[in-house]
């Protein structure tokens, strides 16, 4: 298993539940493919660089995690259908093997 993380934001106006379904997804996704979630930070609310969709805010979460690396794109999939996710970032950590 190597390690993962994930950088996703919502838009700032979604609501809670919203929010925690689309986490839940997430994790069941992960452990789906067998992979462990070692840490979530919830950043809040950030000013985005440039305007997206409309929006200049995001609600920005970072989750640290170790997955196969032939999971990553069935994760990728269900966050680019999952309505949402604005955007997302997955990365391979090297460092944290």
């Amino acid at each position: 298993m190597k390690a993962y993380e994930l950088l996703f934001f919502v838009a700032p106006n979604i609501d809670d539940e919203t929010r925690l379904a689309t986490m839940k997804r997430i994790e069941t996704t992960i452990a789906e493919g067998e992979g462990k979630i070692d840490n979530v930070e919830d950043w809040g609310k950030r000013k985005l660089a440039y305007e997206i969709n409309g929006l200049n805010e995001g609600n920005y979460t970072l989750i640290d995690f170790h997955a196969d690396p032939a999971n990553i794109a069935e994760l990728d999939r269900v966050l680019r259908i999952t309505g949402a996710v604005v955007r997302h970032k997955i990365v391979h950590r090297s460092d944290r093997d």
